[in-house]
């Protein structure tokens, strides 16, 4: 037994090494990370493509919808005022309103005493 050979080793032994770490200690040092994240990079940019895009998607749907909000709000308050503009017309071409307006700015115009006569074709 005289004649064996001991050999020492001052490289560390990665197997030893991978042995004692534990999983908890990989994800809190990042190793589990970048190793999963090295193998899968195509996928994760496409989720990063597809995330960007999902959130430009709401942006440009909130904004759509605040310009159609807008939008009614203007249609409502043109409605009103076509309602008023067409209620003020009828009420100055009523036939005493007329007669008060010429009255009013003293133009030498007179009522017809004649019915007026359909024409027919």
């Amino acid at each position: 037994m005289d004649n064996m050979n001991y050999t020492t080793n001052t490289e560390p032994d990665n197997r030893e090494e991978q042995k004692g770490s534990s999983p908890v200690k990989g994800v809190l040092e990042g190793k589990f990370l970048a190793e999963r994240l090295t193998k899968n990079i195509r996928y994760v940019l496409f989720v990063i493509v597809l995330g960007i895009f999902y959130i430009a998607n709401g942006y440009s749907t909130e904004k759509l919808h605040r310009e159609r909000v807008a939008l009614e709000k203007e249609v409502r308050d043109l409605r009103f005022e076509s309602i008023t503009a067409a209620a003020d017309l009828m009420f100055r071409s009523k036939q005493s309103e007329v007669i008060k307006q010429v009255r009013k700015e003293g133009l030498n115009l007179e009522e017809s005493k004649e019915p007026p006569m359909k024409l027919y074709r």
